[in-house]
């Protein structure tokens, strides 16, 4: 199984790297800014499993201008994809009122904008049958509980929602499937630094085992969903 993780170095998604690496069946990509923080994890991956096949690729994805190089780095690596998990996400905290066009800027780029073209680069390697998963937010859903500072967050999240539908829709020829999942509360820095008191409910390892599980068998029942994943709010 070929596998490319964005948002890899840190919180779920290194998890998630870890999950899958366990097999030495699985070749899986792990992306992330920081290659500091990659080389780390396919480290700890060779250590858990010494059969491990992880490739770390070091790529911001909101350098837009990059994205022609892409494609051809990715191929040199895994001619093939059949899973894609977008994980890469980014928060900040602030009130309505306090929140600089910048700030939209950062948010949008990496949660949607970024988002929709790297998963538009990876498709000319995506095999008939392959699962995109993107992972949002509870805050993302329409109707679901919404926080104060996290207005320009929630707004970014809900396009992933209708990107994901709509995605879904055009690729339907080409038997991808693509499916959302909104997460509740996880213990990772991004919930700590929206819900400093709060507790979360569950822990990075264990929701990356629910996204790899989903990864994996998800599409057999679902297409362009968006599915919340929580048991509690926050």
């Amino acid at each position: 199984m070929n596998i490319i993780v964005t948002g890899a170095s840190k919180g779920i998604g290194h998890e998630i790297v870890r999950i899958f690496s366990r097999s030495k069946k699985n070749h899986v990509i792990a992306i992330s800014r920081n290659e500091k923080q990659l080389e780390e994890l396919v480290n700890e991956c060779n250590r858990i499993n010494p059969e491990a096949n992880v490739t770390h690729y070091a790529f911001d994805i909101t350098q837009f201008d990059f994205y022609p190089l892409v494609l051809q780095r990715i191929e040199t690596y895994m001619p093939h994809c059949d899973i894609l998990i977008n994980n890469a996400g980014a928060l900040i905290y602030k009130g309505f009122r306090k929140v600089k066009p910048e700030d939209f800027d950062t948010l949008f780029d990496v949660n949607i904008k970024g988002l929709f073209f790297f998963t538009q680069a990876i498709l000319p390697v995506m095999n008939k049958g392959g699962h995109i998963v993107n992972i949002s937010s509870l805050g993302g859903i329409q109707g679901s509980k919404k926080f104060t500072g996290l207005t320009a967050y929630s707004a970014s999240k809900g396009a992933v929602s209708i990107l994901t539908e709509a995605l879904a829709v055009e690729l339907q020829e080409e038997e991808i499937r693509v499916n959302c999942l909104a997460l509740g509360g996880v213990n990772t820095e991004m919930f700590k630094t929206a819900f400093p008191h709060a507790k979360a409910s569950f822990e990075p390892d264990q929701m990356a085992q629910y996204i790899v599980d989903f990864a994996l068998n998800g599409h057999k029942v679902y297409n362009g969903k968006v599915l919340p994943v929580t048991i509690t709010t926050p």
